[in-house]
């Protein structure tokens, strides 16, 4: 259903059952999934590239150019999964040729009113950002990750999967997998039971990401020795192994523990 007040491109790719509310512009290189409800007065760009039964609310601007000066007007998109959800006057900045060319939303994601997300970010399946939360560009949030309302993230930021960020957050550091993340500056407050437990991990599985975060921020050794004890006394596993590639690939360095200065 396609409301006549809405201005469409005739190049514009919508797919089958599609709604399209009043006042809604939609420019030539789009393309829409069937199901997906496009909200009043939003705007759709070039490059756009929405799923299936997406919700886009009144406002939004999808695939906007990104605001950086070294963009010179080159082709370039935002991908949005299946199932996504984009609450009102959301801003997404399309990517750039200097790094992927893309900015990539997952699938079954909430980004609530007025979060902002900039050139080349990728964002994982299952994310919820909540409102006016502010993401520089290349930064990247993996699977499960929550951060609160208000929070602004630092450009190349890596939050890892299952991570839990509080409201009002400045986060300039790296937030590693299953942890919860608060104060100022951003510190380590323990790990996301809650989270993991809803979502089917085993009391023996949290028990060991506990563990390990407590050898990484409670005993004070420096990330290096802390990694090195963590190799030699757990066992492999999928939550160790992603522990330990996510301290080493971290280029930006990781939040602080607890406590520490």
């Amino acid at each position: 259903m396609i409301q006549p007040l809405a201005y469409i491109h005739p190049q514009a790719k919508i797919a089958d059952n599609v709604v399209i509310e009043p006042f809604v512009t939609i420019h030539k290189d789009v393309e829409i999934g069937e199901g997906t409800w496009i909200g009043s007065n939003s705007v759709i760009m070039d490059g756009a590239r929405i799923g299936k039964n997406c919700r886009i609310f009144p406002g939004a601007v999808v695939s906007a150019p990104p605001q950086d000066l070294k963009y010179k007007g080159e082709q370039s998109t935002v991908s949005i999964g299946d199932n996504t959800t984009i609450r009102e006057c959301v801003t997404l900045n399309r990517g750039t040729a200097l790094d992927k060319n893309t900015t990539t939303i997952g699938s079954n994601c909430l980004l609530m009113a007025y979060v902002h997300v900039a050139h080349d970010c990728v964002i994982g399946d299952n994310v919820i950002i909540a409102n006016a939360v502010q993401l520089a560009g290349h930064i990247n949030v993996y699977d499960y990750a929550f951060i609160g309302g208000s929070s602004a993230v630092h450009q190349f930021v890596e939050i890892g999967a299952h991570s839990m960020i509080s409201g009002g957050s400045l986060v300039r550091k790296d937030v590693p997998p299953f942890t919860k993340a608060g104060r100022e500056p951003l510190s380590y407050v323990g790990i996301n039971s809650v989270g993991l437990r809803r979502r089917g991990f085993s009391a023996a599985t949290i028990a060991e990401i506990q563990e390990i975060y407590r050898i990484l921020f409670l005993k004070k050794y420096n990330v290096s020795k802390a990694l090195d004890i963590i190799e030699a006394e757990f066992t492999p596993s999928v939550e160790r192994d992603e522990i330990i590639n996510f301290l080493q690939n971290s280029q930006r360095g990781i939040m602080k523990g607890f406590g520490n200065s």
